[in-house]
């Protein structure tokens, strides 16, 4: 592995799913802008094409494409095994792809929208860290970063099933990383707040989008986060905060 000052992930392999758009595509350009080979993770082939164009030309070197739907388990599984044939190792995991599962009263909630929203939101993840476990831990510094929301802490009416399942994922991962705390493989749990997505465009039908921050302000944090000593996931790292504290130190 060889770092320069302009490519700090030259020679690191990240998987990024949700890499088709929003804040998952965002991370995938900007890991692969720092030298990361992505792997990029989307149900949308057309999605996942376009993200290789963008990442062409900012880095002049093209992702993996993996068209996939996360909720199909057994496809996580071959995925980890591909990653282990073709690089033998995983340095960065980025795992952004998430559904809101629609706003209603729990009561209300349709069981099969409620499976969905369980089985890409929580199950998908436990998947994930399943299948790349081995793969984070034979890279030097292996390092997995889920996004979680602010619904975990605070819930609020008709967010039943999203926030439930970010909470579940929030124990998971708290779970794992202290499962692993004597290796060299660290999880970070990230707090984007609220952002210029699809997502909260769904959420959030009335809300004027162009006051909120573009999904591109994440991607430098993420590329810290990738190269970062981190300790436990005890609580989430907050993008309002990473990007304050970056302000004050004039970075």
């Amino acid at each position: 592995m060889t770092d320069t000052p302009n490519l700090p992930l030259a020679g690191r392999v990240a998987l990024v799913t949700g890499a088709s758009r929003g804040i998952g595509r965002e991370c995938a350009i900007a890991l692969a802008q720092a030298g990361a080979h992505v792997i990029g993770v989307a149900r949308t082939q057309g999605g996942l094409e376009v993200l290789d164009d963008k990442i062409r030309a900012v880095s002049g070197q093209a992702a993996t494409l993996v068209p996939m739907d996360l909720a199909q388990g057994d496809g996580i599984d071959q995925l980890g095994l591909a990653i282990h044939e073709r690089h033998g190792k995983l340095d960065i995991l980025v795992h952004a792809a998430a559904v809101l599962g629609g706003l209603s009263p729990i009561s209300h909630i349709d069981p099969p929208a409620w499976d969905k929203t369980v089985a890409i939101n929580l199950t998908a993840t436990y998947r994930l860290l399943r299948s790349t476990e081995r793969l984070l831990k034979a890279a030097p510094a292996g390092r997995a970063l889920i996004f979680t929301s602010g619904r975990v802490a605070r819930p609020k009416a008709f967010w039943g099933a999203y926030g439930a399942t970010k909470a579940a994922t929030d124990h998971l991962v708290r779970t794992w990383a202290d499962e692993l705390e004597n290796t060299s493989v660290r999880a970070a749990l990230i707090d984007p707040g609220a952002m210029r997505t699809k997502m909260r465009a769904e959420a959030m039908p009335g809300e004027d989008p162009g006051s909120l921050p573009d999904p591109a302000e994440i991607g430098p944090m993420i590329v810290d986060l990738a190269q970062a000593d981190l300790g436990q996931p005890d609580a989430p790292i907050s993008f309002s905060a990473w990007k304050a504290s970056k302000a004050s130190s004039g970075h």
